[in-house]
C-alpha cells in the first residue's frame, strides 16, 4: 500500500512539474521575432532620420550694402588705347564694387548698333545727342527702394553723359538718393557730369565725381584704384 501511494504521489508531482512550463516554443520564437522588432524600432530612433525628418538648415540672405553702382561701358577700338575686350569704365565700376560692396547694374543697349572701330562710333555718339535721343536699354534697374547710395558711370562722349545714360535717368526715379558720377576719358576729365546728373535728377542729392583716364583704367590699374580708394575715403566709405 505504501508503495502504491508513493508511486501515485511521483506521478502527480512529475505532472505538476510539466504543467508550469507554460512557454511553448512557438511561444519562444514569438518573443525573438519581437525582441528583434524591438531592436529594429530602436535603430530606427537613434539612426539617422530620413530625409523627411531631416531638419532643413536655411541660409539667410546677405544683407545688401544700400549701395548699387550703374554704368555703361564700351568695347572695341578705343583712343589712345587700342582695342579692348573690358571696358575703361567697366574696370572702374568693378573697383568700387569691392571697396563698397555694391552691387553692379551694366546699361546695355537694346538694340546695339554702337560701332567697334573709334571714329565710326563718334560719328554715332556726336549724331544720337544732335538729335537728344534716348536710346533704349535692356532689362529694367533693379528695385531702387533698396538703394540709398548710387554710383553712376560712363565715358565722356562729346564732353557729356552718352544719350543712354540720360534714358535710364529719365526713366526712373533717383529722389531722395545720394548720386556719386564718375567717368572715363581720355582728357575731358569729369566734363561737368556732376552738374549734368543734378539737373537730370534734381530730387537728388550729387556728390563730388571722379575722372579716370581711360588708358590708366587699361594700363595703370594699381594707380587707378589708389586713386579709386582715396576718392571713397574721402566720401566716407
Amino acid at each position: 500500500m505504501k508503495k502504491a501511494l508513493s508511486l501515485l504521489l511521483a506521478v502527480l508531482l512529475f505532472a505538476l512539474s510539466g504543467c508550469g512550463n507554460t512557454n511553448t516554443p512557438a511561444q519562444s520564437e514569438q518573443d525573438k521575432d519581437s525582441s528583434a522588432q524591438t531592436n529594429q524600432n530602436t535603430d530606427t530612433v537613434t539612426g539617422t532620420e530620413s530625409p523627411d525628418n531631416t531638419e532643413k538648415i536655411v541660409s539667410e540672405p546677405e544683407a545688401s550694402s544700400g549701395i548699387l553702382v550703374i554704368y555703361f561701358s564700351r568695347t572695341g577700338e578705343q583712343y589712345t588705347v587700342g582695342v579692348i575686350d573690358k571696358g575703361n569704365t567697366a574696370i572702374v565700376a568693378e573697383m568700387i564694387a569691392e571697396e563698397t560692396g555694391a552691387e553692379l547694374f551694366e546699361v546695355l543697349p537694346e538694340e546695339d548698333y554702337y560701332p567697334y572701330t573709334y571714329n565710326e562710333l563718334t560719328d554715332v555718339a556726336k549724331k544720337e545727342q544732335n538729335e537728344k535721343a534716348r536710346p533704349a536699354y535692356q532689362g529694367t534697374l533693379p528695385d531702387l527702394a533698396a538703394y540709398s547710395t548710387i554710383f553712376i558711370g560712363a565715358p565722356v562722349w562729346w564732353g557729356d553723359w552718352p544719350m543712354i545714360m540720360y534714358t535710364v535717368f529719365e526713366n526712373n526715379d533717383f529722389s531722395g538718393k545720394t548720386l556719386i558720377p564718375f567717368s572715363t576719358h581720355e582728357g575731358s576729365g569729369l566734363s561737368g557730369f556732376d552738374k549734368k546728373l543734378q539737373s537730370a535728377c534734381p530730387d537728388a542729392e550729387v556728390l563730388k565725381g571722379l575722372a579716370v583716364r581711360g588708358n590708366d583704367a587699361q594700363n595703370s590699374q594699381d594707380k587707378v584704384r589708389e586713386s579709386v580708394n582715396s576718392w571713397l575715403a574721402e566720401l566716407g566709405f
